[in-house]
């Protein structure tokens, strides 16, 4: 498409969708123009579609899309410089005086779907091509190239791994843009809980034991004017949930000062009051409360262990990815330490990692399945990401906004658990994800016990069964009115 033909087609948009004035802010994804009107019924949706250059119209998720294709990005630009929108897409910032703001639509599984994909969406494919390096830097380990002895191996560690350990400073930035607060006010928030200082301080010494002696003991490690701070072991690096309520918190306190602030001052005075009260009440209540939501839920699968191993193993690896979305997983770490530590050996990393290959065998299905191109362009890099035990890509790309390949998946979960469970497969080290995960199951001794033979089984077992159901179901659209898009675009 010429450069001319995007400075007419955005003109053309723009005049088509009620002026300039219609809208209320603007982003696009990989293929469509979103957005957010004032009033729909202004929108000529016939007029629209038969722009050249346009594919077709979508009313979804309380937007109005624009579907352009691979060139939306030049189409998107050309808009924000013909006109006074804000370029939403880096950061729009809010008004708290607008009492317009869309409310969520939808019942509360399209909500939730709605606002996951809108916190991962931006950075999806970075984190998919993040993983593909982790991957690279397993297959490597496997044939004993290691940090230790490589530097080529240091290098690429690095580069895959910074990511999802500075994960909370992207997903700070897109809650930023969801819950309109500024973002570098969201990120001095954020980049708090990341601090080296807090990092070292959670794996020294404890100062203070709350709950000593049940499941819910809680280790302080400093104290802020006598209360204690509770901190997960190694610091809030990867986590997630903790950082989207501290974001939340940041916007509704940011709204709430600006509502009084005078002008004049409003500048500094507004993120330094917000930074100062957050920050504290973040680390203080906000992330403690999401630590021990964690220890709940390993309490919950240690009890569980305990009542029926068989049962256990399907729950855990039927739940672990729903466990890994919401940052609840890293309450059944810990305990994976202890049981190596006390017997030797895990039975719970088996029904864990197993998780990923049901996973595997749906984005496989889906790459060879789907027709839609931008399934086709995260199922692939996602299925090899599985493969090497990374499924973030996979699963806040492809399966929640699908929704039922992830259920296809845990199925597929459940049946490998079942057969964990059933044959009492234990591992004997930490290390290794996915396929390389196989190597913990050899003994000590270095026996290919029934152990070794039991997880690959399986683990193909759940790959198969994932493949075969996906293989054998429809492929759901990953952008509604896809049939309608398909149709307009072979018009065209």
């Amino acid at each position: 498409m010429a450069k001319l033909i995007y400075s007419d087609l955005s003109k053309d948009i723009i005049e088509n969708i009620g002026g300039e004035e219609n809208v209320k802010d603007l982003r696009h994804c990989t293929t469509r123009l979103r957005f957010h009107l004032k009033d729909e019924s202004k929108a000529n949706d016939e007029a629209i579609k038969n722009l050249d250059g346009v594919v077709s119209v979508v009313k979804a998720s309380g937007q109005y899309q624009v579907v352009i294709g691979q060139e939306v990005g030049e189409v998107y630009q050309e808009i924000i410089k013909q006109t006074d929108i804000p370029d939403d897409n880096v950061q729009i910032e809010a008004d708290s005086t607008d009492t317009n703001v869309e409310k969520p639509k939808g019942n509360l599984v399209d909500r939730f779907i709605d606002f996951i994909s809108s916190i991962f969406q931006p950075f999806l494919f970075a984190l998919t091509a993040t993983g593909m390096i982790k991957g690279v830097v397993a297959l490597l380990g496997a044939f004993g190239l290691t940090t230790d002895n490589s530097g080529l191996v240091f290098v690429l560690n690095a580069a895959g791994d910074a990511f999802f350990q500075f994960l909370p400073v992207m997903v700070g930035i897109t809650a930023a843009r969801k819950f309109k607060i500024n973002e570098f006010t969201a990120l001095a928030i954020v980049v708090g809980f990341l601090h080296p200082s807090i990092r070292d301080i959670a794996t020294g010494d404890v100062q203070r034991v709350l709950f000593k002696g049940t499941a819910f003991q809680l280790d302080s490690y400093f104290n802020v004017l006598g209360i204690p701070v509770l901190l997960p072991g190694g610091g809030y690096y990867s986590s997630i949930i903790p950082i989207i309520a501290s974001v939340w918190f940041g916007a509704k306190l940011e709204k709430w000062i600006k509502s009084w602030m005078p002008k004049l001052v409003s500048s500094f005075l507004t993120p330094f009051l917000t930074i100062i009260i957050a920050f504290p009440i973040a680390l203080l209540v906000i992330g403690p409360v999401t630590n021990f939501l964690s220890d709940l839920v390993g309490l919950g699968f240690t009890t569980l262990n305990n009542v029926s191993p068989v049962l256990a193993a399907v729950v855990l690896a039927v739940a672990w990815q729903i466990l890994v979305i919401f940052g609840l997983h890293w309450g059944i770490l810990p305990i994976m330490f202890v049981l190596l530590a006390e017997t030797g050996i895990n039975s719970i990393s088996p029904a864990t990692q197993l998780s990923t290959f049901g996973l595997l065998g749906v984005l496989l299905a889906l790459s060879i399945k789907a027709k839609e191109t931008k399934v086709k362009q995260l199922a692939i890099p996602s299925t090899l990401s599985a493969f090497f035990g990374v499924s973030e890509p996979g699963v806040f790309g492809l399966m929640l906004p699908l929704r039922r390949p992830f259920i296809y998946a845990l199925i597929a979960n459940a049946i490998g658990g079942l057969w964990i469970g059933l044959n009492k497969v234990v591992f004997y080290r930490l290390g290794g994800l996915g396929v390389f995960s196989i190597f913990n199951a050899i003994s000590p001794e270095g026996e290919l016990g029934s152990d070794f033979w039991n997880t690959i089984i399986a683990y193909s077992l759940a790959a198969a069964i994932g493949f075969a159901i996906q293989m054998a179901m429809p492929v759901p659209a990953l952008e509604k009115n896809t049939d309608a898009v398909k149709t307009n675009a072979s018009v065209k």
